[in-house]
């Protein structure tokens, strides 16, 4: 998955629309996102996380906690994530559920989290539960499995560092797709098992076919005495 253009709005330390062109850093190479503590480096990953999975990049940082204290009242809270994917584009956008002034009247309201998926040939996808599944699909990745190796949070990175042997198995055969090979693995070690099984059986009922064959003493087949 690479990033192509985000933006944010009333969203982390951003109060107004901010917009992110990635395609102006290129298709290769390392980038730095570097800044003053505070200035929003980490809104940025949790943005396209949130905006992909509804949920920030940080384990400690709710949804709900999103919405950016200096925003106007009237600034709706809200990303809007394009990226590609072996050679597709899509675009997501997605908003978090805050309260919000009452459009009539005085108080506040809840604004419900909402989200809507655009599919490279113009298919949308709106509903919060159906766009969690469809990113699911599309990158054969649940948010657990992304924060832990595509978008690592600060101080998450020490739990894939040491996550057991069987964690980091299941995270690397879900990202490169080798499940078919352990299937196939899995079906192989089955298979000969039964096959020694089976050999097992044949060797021990020749055994006893001959144990229990009976020569006369001048037949050459007969074993030989040492006297």
């Amino acid at each position: 998955m690479r990033p192509l253009y985000l933006e944010l709005s009333a969203f982390g330390p951003y109060a107004d629309v901010t917009q992110v062109d990635f395609t102006r850093l290129g298709e290769s190479g390392l980038y730095l996102i570097t800044g003053d503590t505070g200035a929003g480096k980490t809104t940025l990953f949790d943005a396209i996380t949130f905006a992909l999975y509804g949920e920030a990049s940080g384990a400690n940082r709710e949804p709900g906690m999103l919405r950016s204290k200096y925003a106007a009242p009237e600034t709706p809270t809200r990303v809007t994530l394009t990226f590609s994917y072996r050679g597709q584009t899509y675009t997501l956008r997605r908003s978090p559920e805050y309260d919000r002034p009452a459009r009539r009247g005085s108080g506040v309201t809840t604004q419900k989290a909402d989200a809507e998926l655009t599919y490279p040939d113009g298919r949308v996808v709106t509903k919060v539960r159906e766009v969690n599944q469809a990113v699911r699909d599309i990158l054969g990745l649940d948010r657990s499995q992304f924060a832990q190796i595509a978008m690592i949070a600060q101080g998450d990175f020490l739990r894939l560092l040491l996550a057991d042997t069987k964690d980091r198995q299941a995270h690397f055969r879900t990202i490169f797709k080798t499940r078919i090979y352990q299937a196939f693995q899995e079906q192989l070690k089955g298979e000969t098992l039964r096959v020694a099984g089976e050999r097992k059986l044949i060797q021990a009922g020749a055994e006893q076919l001959v144990r229990g064959i009976l020569c006369a003493g001048d037949d050459p087949m007969a074993p030989k005495l040492d006297r």
